[in-house]
């Protein structure tokens, strides 16, 4: 069995069985990304043929399985996972499930949170082509996400964002779509409002400490 062949039995089996351990009986369908998502990104992040994938929210692997059969698929090297809950709230079930599918490999678990690998990572002038985020829902920790992204994702690359239909979330993406250029950009196949990917411009604008565009809801 080929590594891309392991990572599709290993996505259909966790579709169909769910992980070996679980925090609650139905904690797995409520927390996992649904399997169309899980498509959805493989192929919009395969569309970029990217090298290093950096991914914030690990919880059952779900999406980084996709991640990472989208990566093999076109000879990426690594897969940056942060989740500083992995092992005190999942008892490394995702992990392992990475593991099993040998995607170990090329990824790379990060046990901090985000808002304080990605700084260090901005300052050690770590590159990645494109980046999924699934962590914190909360404005404030978003933003901050956002904001050390757009100095670690290359120019022109892509971040992708789930359960944009949080209003936390939604808002601190508009900062960067109205006042930094950031471009929206269709996802197809995936659940409706679920997914939001932006595209990063290829020359980063200044931002102007005189002007600001207005991005909160009905502003």
């Amino acid at each position: 069995m080929t590594n891309v062949e392991l990572i599709r039995e290993t996505r259909r089996k966790l579709a169909d069985e769910g992980p070996a351990w679980v925090r609650a009986a139905d904690d797995f369908r409520t927390v996992t990304l649904p399997e169309r998502d899980c498509d959805a990104i493989r192929d919009v992040i395969a569309a970029e043929s990217p090298n290093t994938v950096i991914e914030i929210g690990l919880a059952y692997a779900s999406s980084a399985l996709a991640i990472g059969e989208a990566l093999v698929s076109v000879g990426g090297s690594h897969h940056l996972i942060i989740d500083p809950f992995q092992e005190s709230e999942f008892q490394d079930a995702g992990w392992d499930i990475i593991c099993s599918a040998r995607l170990d490999s090329i990824a790379t678990l990060v046990r901090e949170r985000s808002q304080i690998a990605l700084p260090r990572m901005a300052s050690e002038k770590f590159s990645a082509d494109a980046a999924f985020v699934d962590g914190s829902h909360v404005f404030h920790n978003v933003f901050v996400d956002l904001y050390y992204l757009q100095m670690i994702v290359r120019p022109g690359g892509l971040v992708v964002l789930d359960d944009h239909c949080w209003p936390g979330i939604a808002t601190a993406a508009r900062y960067f779509e109205t006042n930094l250029g950031w471009r929206g950009q269709e996802i197809a196949n995936g659940t409706p409002g679920r997914l939001r990917a932006l595209r990063l411009p290829a020359s980063p604008p200044e931002a102007n400490f005189k002007k600001l565009t207005p991005f909160w809801p009905r502003a």
